[in-house]
């Protein structure tokens, strides 16, 4: 074959490109930032090029939607955990009232780290496929637990299965993403919101119809709501982990392809995807070897802890990517405190202030519940529109989103009425998924490709070691003051401080 020179960066460095406007500093060509290796700089925009060539195809779309799954389930599990907590409590009266919630926390937490440094070891297929499948199964066994400690060690195996769906998720679509639709990672948060979503409408009815008010009166006859939401909402995460194998034939990542000298097999892809969608891709393998070999970085068969160990000290490969990943790691882990102080022990919040308007039924709390959870779809979508805004980008977006957040919060705490009750809570959701989507887009798309999975786990591991801080505080904390409301406040305000740090701006380019 014959080399085509169209798609050579080394003619046409079409990565990255600056951008005329206040982000200009910070939207300079970086990937020479968060690469060490050149061979693998020159390659992946080789590749890029070629994504880029052939556009936004069938096989994106349906990854939008499998991926989306990932996303729906990771927001479904923190759900599913706070919205059966409080008559799971009543019934089992437990000396440590938090124990689930910390369960969940320690799952993910496990489940982070090992899914994903296991990807950038192994590649991100197989855990792709198998993640939602085991979260089902777990899910459903929780619903059949005998007793609070099978609860715990149940549901910890479920969030231990799921707690790689938000790290591989990301890597895996903006891996195979065209540049000009590299906005649509931020949007794909809004499924995120639907998880909520679905979440709290099957909650709503069987919490409403099927649960006790009274401890010395709770068991499985007169409290077995959160069994019936465990069942459906594990059946339905079932459901959608068939179709993520029937419906597509996941691909392994070109970019982890390229890390690991697979160049033969990335040349594969990228003209299988070009094939199904009716088109050609120019890229050759000529092209890829050109620029040499890609020292590999893990092999499976001949693993050592050192593998691990490169892949962690290649997040910090010179003082400006360092930074960066410090910042994420900073922002993921105020996010961990603030998001379960509010979005965990909302139902708290949302009686203890129904207590103060009037109405403190389970029905009422739930139906809020419901209906507040509904508006996080809508935050992303707006994030995806700012994102990609001249003045804005990623940076600011989530500035905005989590400034509001905060003044909503401090609003929240002067709640008198009913309505003043569910609209403040719809607005704060509304404003914190504008932060919260844009962060889960932002952080992979700075993250070197080699070692996104290992990148991705330690950071979202700090946000889950949070929610677990989250979970004692709420513990020892009255739910029922402005206290856990403040706290979450002052979070955003630090969280808006720390995005208008960030070094990189990603708009305008396209990820390695």
């Amino acid at each position: 074959m014959t080399q085509n020179n169209d798609l050579d960066p080394t003619n046409s460095l079409t990565l990255n490109k600056p951008i005329e406007d206040d982000n200009e500093n910070a939207t300079v060509d970086f990937q020479s930032d968060i690469h060490a290796n050149q061979a693998l700089i020159l390659k992946i925009k080789c590749v890029n090029d070629a994504i880029d060539e052939i556009g936004f195809t069938r096989y994106h779309l349906k990854l939008f939607f499998l991926n989306g799954f990932g996303y729906a389930v990771d927001s479904l599990l923190l759900l599913l955990n706070s919205l059966t907590q409080p008559q799971i409590t009543l019934q089992y009266q437990p000396i440590i009232t938090t124990a689930q919630t910390i369960s969940v926390g320690i799952g993910l937490l496990v489940g982070a780290l090992f899914w994903g440094i296991g990807a950038d070891l192994i590649g991100r297929r197989y855990a792709f496929n198998i993640t939602l499948l085991l979260c089902a199964i777990f899910a459903i066994a929780t619903g059949a637990a005998p007793n609070f400690v099978s609860v715990c060690i149940l549901i910890s195996l479920m969030a231990f299965s799921g707690g790689g769906n938000l790290i591989l998720d990301t890597a895996v679509y903006l891996e195979f993403l065209p540049g000009k639709y590299q906005w649509s990672l931020t949007f794909m948060a809004a499924w995120w919101g639907i998880g909520q979503m679905v979440a709290s409408l099957v909650a709503w009815p069987f919490m409403a119809m099927y649960s006790c008010s009274n401890k010395h009166d709770c068991t499985n006859t007169n409290n077995s709501g959160w069994r019936y939401t465990f069942y459906t909402l594990g059946g339905f995460v079932f459901i959608l982990s068939i179709l993520r194998i029937v419906v597509i034939r996941m691909k392994e990542s070109p970019k982890w392809l390229l890390s690991q000298n697979k160049d033969a097999e990335v040349v594969r892809i990228i003209h299988e995807i070009a094939q199904e969608a009716g088109k050609q891709s120019s890229l050759t393998l000529q092209q890829l070897e050109s620029f040499g070999s890609v020292r590999k970085t893990s092999d499976i068969k001949q693993y050592q802890p050192m593998i691990a160990i490169r892949n962690i000290r290649g997040l910090f490969p010179n003082r400006r990517m360092a930074y960066s990943t410090f910042l994420n790691m900073s922002s993921w882990a105020l996010i961990g405190l603030a998001y379960p102080l509010y979005n965990v022990f909302l139902p708290y919040y949302l009686r203890s202030r129904g207590a103060i308007v009037g109405d403190d039924s389970i029905y009422t709390t739930y139906r809020n519940y419901a209906i507040t959870n509904v508006c996080t779809i809508f935050g992303p979508v707006v994030a995806g529109v700012l994102v990609e805004n001249h003045y804005l980008g990623r940076r600011y977006t989530m500035s905005i989103g989590a400034l509001l957040t905060m003044a909503f919060l401090f609003a929240y705490t002067t709640v008198r009425t009913a309505a003043q009750n569910l609209t403040f809570a719809c607005m704060i959701s509304f404003c914190l998924n504008i932060y919260y989507g844009t962060l889960y887009a932002y952080t992979p798309e700075v993250l070197p490709s080699e070692h996104r999975g290992t990148g991705n786990a330690i950071i979202v591991a700090c946000n889950r070691i949070m929610g677990i801080v989250a979970a004692v505080v709420g513990m020892y904390a009255d739910l029922s003051s402005n206290v856990p409301i403040y706290v979450c406040a002052a979070a955003f305000g630090g969280l808006a401080f720390i995005s208008f740090l960030f070094p990189f701006e990603p708009r305008g380019s396209t990820s390695g």
